[in-house]
């Protein structure tokens, strides 16, 4: 941009777009939240159960990432908001009915469908947002970020501040509140017309993606999403039952989990151009690594509360550092492209969590910190070559 030009004024569809990723973050950290609430810590411990939610949340973000387009183009993209809003509010007081003592397997029927809402909202959302992302990708991403991390934080703090004020399916029933305002919100909004993403050549797009450093970046963002989201999805039954937390407590501590997460990524995008990104890649997979080692053998508050600091700390920086990554390898891509990605990368992130289920039932709760662990390492490992690979192919 010239000197002295102003900046184009964000449209009003963009900014409400923007907010939407607040709700995204609510129903992302809904689960997380609510299994202590529906007693899925207490003895015996059903971590299969744990699991299977989480893994029917994850078919419904893929069926959306597949459906989502062909709504869109249909519906149009204000329906689809309002559709995924309504969806999701009607589904969380569906969960509100199905509590426990219920059977699970209501609640994965339910579960399945808010992944599906909240994929299709995501999906919306990153179409939305294109005018904004056009003025400004760096200013959008991070605003992006503050709402979605203050609505994965605000749902927790829901939770822990009715724990023991509100029944379970009273607290669903708050939570079923909150879609239902953006539905609202967007039943009285306009959006235009979702914008034809502008891709380069077939051939060019082929040649891309069947790249080893587009492969790179797609295990990349498996396995960051997949450590972001086990620790979002499991500590608060790993402090329960490792360090013999309160269910409030520990709520407490995933709330600041969230706090950190976001607080690191807004501070991180400004050291972005100013610090080398090898360094700051080491430095985060370093931190991380050590907030997992603290974690996993502490045995008092503090060292859990030092851990979940490191570990937020350590992954703040990550997904800043591959969106500007992916931005200057693929310069020409539409943002509604980059949300295909990311519901792929959520998809496979939310296994994460599903298959921490099936292990903890087998050899304990520990296992919880050994998945992240390994999943920390898998990163910085990619991350470093991504960057061997860019020197050589001089991309």
């Amino acid at each position: 941009m010239k000197t002295g030009e102003e900046t184009p004024p964000v449209p009003a569809h963009a900014d409400r777009a923007l907010a939407g990723f607040f709700l995204s973050g609510f129903l992302l950290a809904v689960l997380g939240a609510i299994l202590p609430a529906w007693g899925y810590h207490r003895d015996p411990a059903d971590f299969v159960a744990v699991g299977n939610c989480f893994l029917s949340v994850a078919i419904g973000v893929a069926i959306a990432a597949w459906l989502g387009s062909r709504l869109i183009a249909r519906r149009g993209l204000r329906r689809v908001m309002i559709g995924a809003c309504a969806g999701s509010s009607i589904t969380l007081a569906y969960l509100a009915a199905v509590s426990p003592p219920v059977s699970n397997w209501w609640r994965i029927c339910g579960l399945l469908f808010l992944g599906a809402c909240g994929g299709a909202l995501n999906r919306a959302l990153f179409h939305a947002i294109s005018s904004s992302y056009r003025r400004d990708a760096t200013a959008t991403v991070i605003r992006g970020g503050i709402w979605l991390g203050s609505g994965s934080l605000a749902a927790t703090l829901l939770v822990f501040g009715t724990f023991y004020a509100y029944s379970v399916p009273t607290i669903l029933l708050f939570m079923a509140a909150v879609p239902a305002g953006f539905a609202a919100l967007y039943y009285k909004a306009s959006f235009p017309a979702a914008e034809r993403a502008v891709h380069p050549s077939r051939s060019q797009a082929l040649h891309d993606f069947r790249s080893f450093g587009a492969i790179l970046f797609a295990l990349l963002l498996f396995f960051q999403f997949g450590n972001e989201c086990s620790i979002a999805g499991w500590l608060p039954i790993f402090l329960i039952r490792r360090l013999g937390f309160s269910p409030p407590g520990a709520l407490l501590l995933l709330a600041f989990y969230w706090l950190f997460l976001m607080t690191g990524r807004v501070l991180a995008v400004p050291l972005l151009p100013h610090v080398r990104h090898g360094k700051l890649a080491l430095a985060s997979g370093g931190l991380a690594l050590f907030g997992c080692g603290v974690l996993f053998f502490t045995n008092n508050p503090f060292g859990a509360a030092c851990g979940v600091f490191f570990i937020g700390a350590g992954y703040a920086s990550v997904y800043p550092l591959v969106l500007e990554l992916i931005g200057r390898r693929f310069p020409y891509y539409h943002p509604g492209f980059f949300n295909g990605i990311f519901s792929i990368a959520l998809f496979g992130g939310l296994l994460a969590p599903a298959s921490l289920g099936y292990a903890a039932q087998a050899w304990g709760v520990g296992v919880v910190m050994g998945v992240p662990l390994f999943g920390t390492v898998m990163v910085i490992a990619l991350l470093v070559l991504i960057w061997l690979e860019s020197k050589v192919t001089g991309r």
